[in-house]
């Protein structure tokens, strides 16, 4: 990571220019320019206004170009028609990073957003980074930038909020005031038509100031980049989410705000999910859990135990908890025993614990203690409740040493308002959570494990291949081509079961036969019992027209009902295509349960699965999961126990447990299938039946997108980053994965970097020599703090890639790694090989490859900086066709690139 971040200038500026700052004390642009002249900004601050001479008696500049020296950031008010030609002005004065309050844009209507399509392109056409238009501004504390037309600056501290609303902003500003809460960063998007959530989270990845993220979001402009800041964010810095929107009314008026778009709600809660972070439904909630998970105590698990005073607050909590998904913890023999040692023989022998209304601070020592030593036990809140016996200040003072020294997250609840000011306040010196009230404590709780797992989650990378099976690709892309043919979308059944057998989803043998005497026929060739399905492109569900009879059990009652099937048919649809009637097997599973699983896709998002029950009343039960490709066994197992009927595939009474293996195997093969085929537009495979023995889809009905099924065949040269573009997650690039011989005759493992690499990663550069330290990281005593080394090994494979090199014990020998510079079309590139492995050939393989992986993800130039005296590196780089100049910056440093356009030549 160079030493400044690219958006330094922006969020850390030496110098600025209000441009549009004006005298009238009541505007919006003197609120501005006032509020960063009296903020504490260190560096200068100019006004820009052709109108002015001087304001508030500094000198006022007609224009940008007249400032005595060029300034970092031009922080522009003036009126919605005149901001492009700002843009202009600001790039030829040498300024590229800008902050634009100015409203009157995309949220203004058809002419707004005109204004706002040509002050994006402005922007892009003479590379200047900007947050706006139409925000609050931005306030950084630390160095007393207060850039907004806030009433109140915010406390320094080291909380970042980014927000879409500035209203939002200024009210979470100014109520944190109030709380003593600080901030490092407050960033209002505004209509984010340059920097969005993705390059912010970035820089606030690298910020030292910042230790956790609070975002506010309405709608989302570009998927890919709001999920890969996330992930690559969460990995070192806990991030907690509010989104509004999750309900129609809502989702319209953000849409009218932000002018992004909003989505279904339970896409973006499945995609938080993959991304480490915890959502919060209030801005109460957002600043709570904020605080809880900066303290670093993470539970093992969500088994909470109460410890009260009175058994109301317990009840109440206890409610709480199964609302949010709690689990009220089982208390072990030796606790009970220990408890019923310490405590009064009418204690409440279970969990919550009520201590009695009597209780000394002894008594809640004596009770907090076998509560966190039970291995059952993942968490504890403690309630308190006013009374004679015991001071709010003596309870905080027992429970207190040991919540310190316990590695379990101990929360406390401290209901009522004078009674327990002085031990909620002690409790909150100490640094540890303090809440209000017993179902806010349990909120608390839920957010910490929701966080822990959302971690887990984090760290799953699945391939687009996660079946073991390869699929038969050829006779799923022909079989596509053969419905685009003639003019269809929708696949009829047979289609739809043949295209799933393509992936080895399990169907049973279908015929489609045109009339009785060919039904007969195949009845001998397929056997009885028999089930009939109408067969048309014109009807979506075989249902809404009794389209389909089951059990047929012989020739004569064959003939009959196909009679009556064609005949219902005809009457309910009569202006209906019929292609024939479907015939296939009956799959009689006596303990089969009816599941579905489907594929959508969002509008944010791009394709979903979803999962739950199926059969005929699916709209009616309304019981399923949302989950996002790529899936592997965990995310499956995930996402089928995230619905109600997950509870009815164990075993219960005389009936089988289903086979949860053939599920979660089938839920992978979906997810190849939506990888691999972007022109599968939407499915449902409905029902899925599965009982002890296996599943098999019984029916199925996908719909295609002509125009994407030979995409990749005709792409361009380049285009290979868009070949999962209908994904939000980039899947793990197993084809990357492959044996290499090096010259000497010895091999070498080569593949991409996984999250769980973190141990060998830190081995491998702990092995390192100073002087190969020093070489790699222009530092001879660099050592990989959790953060980097988070950041280094969990990475967004399709902007940047780190190749590994494993010899055959499986240890790490060396790294070539690409991550994306601010122009957007050009990466950097650092390699590193172990000493005792410098020599054979394997910084060159690696470069080889890396430059492979970077011309087809479509970068057009790759760059790095070498140091003068690395002569080694400086013969590789000649080898492979780099030119080479000295840097600007450092003459100690040669900086060495590379074109990678498609005609240029490939590295030798």
């Amino acid at each position: 990571m160079p030493p400044n971040h690219y958006l330094e200038p922006l969020f850390a500026p030496a110098s600025l220019a209000v441009v549009g700052a004006g005298q009238r004390a009541d505007s919006l642009a003197a609120a501005v320019y006032r509020n960063l002249r009296d903020g504490g900004f260190c560096g200068p601050v100019h006004a820009v206004n052709p109108k002015y001479t001087e304001i508030a008696g500094a000198p006022c500049y007609p224009a940008l170009a007249a400032l005595p020296q060029p300034v970092d950031l031009a922080v522009v008010v003036t009126p919605a028609p005149a901001v492009a030609g700002v843009l202009r002005d600001a790039a030829r004065a040498g300024i590229h990073h800008a902050l634009v309050l100015t409203a009157g844009f995309g949220e203004a209507g058809a002419a707004g957003r005109a204004l706002e399509a040509e002050v994006a392109a402005t922007a892009r056409a003479h590379r200047i980074r900007m947050i706006g238009p139409n925000c609050l501004g931005l306030m950084r504390p630390s160095i007393g930038l207060n850039a907004t037309f806030a009433r109140h600056g915010a406390i320094a501290g080291h909380i970042a909020l980014v927000a879409q609303s500035g209203a939002v902003c200024a009210a979470l500003t100014d109520w944190a005031h109030a709380a003593g809460i600080g901030f490092s960063s407050v960033v209002s998007m505004g209509a984010g038509t340059d920097l969005d959530f993705g390059e912010i989270l970035d820089y606030l990845l690298f910020d030292e100031a910042t230790h956790s993220i609070l975002l506010y979001v309405e709608g989302i402009h570009d998927a890919r980049a709001f999920i890969g800041g996330l992930r690559a964010a969460s990995r070192s810095k806990p991030i907690v989410v509010q989104k509004v929107g999750r309900h129609r009314a809502g989702s319209r008026a953000a849409m009218s705000h932000t002018g992004a778009l909003v989505g279904n709600d339970a896409v973006f809660a499945a995609a938080l999910r993959r991304c480490g972070v915890v959502r919060a439904e209030t801005y109460m909630e957002l600043f709570s859990a904020a605080r809880l998970l900066a303290a670093g105590r993470l539970p093992a698990g969500n088994r909470l135990a109460f410890l009260t005073n009175g058994g109301g607050p317990g009840v109440m909590a206890a409610d709480c908890a199964a609302a949010r998904h709690v689990e009220v913890a089982r208390l072990g023999t030796a606790t009970l025993a220990a408890l019923d040692a310490a405590l009064p023989p009418h204690w409440s022998h279970g969990d919550p614990v009520d201590i009695i209304g009597d209780a000394t601070p002894q008594r809640f020592a004596d009770a907090l203690g076998p509560l966190l030593a039970d291995p059952g036990v993942d968490g504890v809140l403690t309630l308190f409740c006013p009374q004679i016996v015991t001071t709010a200040i003596d309870a905080a003072n027992a429970i207190l040493p040991l919540a310190k020294r316990s590695a379990k997250p101990v929360l406390t609840a401290w209901l009522g308002e004078a009674e327990v000011r002085e031990g909620r306040a002690a409790v909150e010196a100490a640094g540890m959570p303090a809440f209000q009230s017993p179902e806010s404590g349990v909120i608390g709780f839920a957010a910490l494990a929701e966080y822990r797992h959302a971690q887990e989650l984090l760290l799953e990378a699945p391939p687009p291949h996660a079946s073991p099976q390869p699929p038969d690709l050829d006779a799923a892309r022909a079989l596509a081509r053969g419905v685009a043919a003639r003019g269809a979308a929708l696949l009829s059944e047979p289609e739809s079961k043949a295209l799933l057998a393509c992936f080895g989803i399990p169907v049973p043998p279908t015929e489609v036969v045109a009339d009785a005497a060919a039904a007969a026929a195949a009845a001998q060739r397929l056997g009885y019992p028999l089930a009939l399905k109408i067969v048309s492109p014109d009807i979506a569900h075989k249902s809404d027209v009794q389209g389909v009879t089951l059990n047929v059990r012989d020739d004569v009652e064959l003939q009959r009902e196909f009679d009556l099937l064609v005949a219902r048919v005809r009457s309910a649809r009569p202006q209906a295509r019929l292609d024939g009637v479907a015939l296939q097997p009956m799959v009689e599973k006596r303990f089969g349960r009816e599941l579905m699983v489907g594929v959508a896709p969002d509008p944010v998002f791009g394709q979903v699965i979803s999962f739950g029950a199926g059969g005929v009343a699916v709209e009616l039960l309304r019981d399923n999961a949302i989950g996002l490709p790529p899936l592997n066994e965990r995310l499956a197992g995930e996402l089928i126990d995230r619905t109600r009927i997950a509870r009815l595939l164990g075993h219960y009474r005389h009936i089988p447990a289903a086979d949860r293996d053939a599920i979660v195997d089938v839920l992978m093969r979906v997810s190849d299938m939506v990888c691999a085929c972007p022109w599968i537009r939407e499915m449902d495979i409905n029902p899925l039946s599965v009982d002890q023995n296996g599943a098999v889809a019984l029916d199925a009905r996908v719909v295609i997108d002509a125009a994407a099924i030979d995409a990749d065949a005709v792409a361009p040269a380049g285009a290979a980053r868009r070949r999962y573009a209908h994904l939000a997650i980039h899947p793990y690039p197993s084809e990357l994965e492959r044996r290499e011989a090096l010259p000497d005759g010895g091999a070498v493992l080569l593949r991409p970097i996984r999250p769980e690499d973190a141990a060998i990663e830190l081995a491998f550069v702990e092995a390192l020599s100073d002087h190969s330290r020093y070489m790699r990281f222009f530092n001879p005593t660099k050592t990989l703090s959790p953060r980097l080394l988070a950041r280094l090994t969990q990475i967004d494979y399709e902007r940047e890639m780190a190749l590994i090199a494993l010899d055959d014990g499986g240890v790490m020998r060396g790294v070539a790694r690409y991550s994306p510079m601010s122009d957007g079309v050009s990466c950097e590139f650092a390699v590193t090989v172990a000493d005792d492995w410098q020599g054979r050939g394997l910084a060159s393989l690696m470069m080889r490859c890396l430059i492979d992986c970077a011309r087809a993800t479509g970068y057009e130039r790759i760059v790095g900086s070498v140091l003068g005296t690395n002569h080694n590196m400086h013969r590789l780089m000649a080898r492979l066709g780099f030119a080479v100049r000295r840097d600007d910056d450092d003459p100690a440093v040669l900086e060495f690139s590379l074109a990678l356009a498609a005609d240029a030549p490939a590295a030798a």
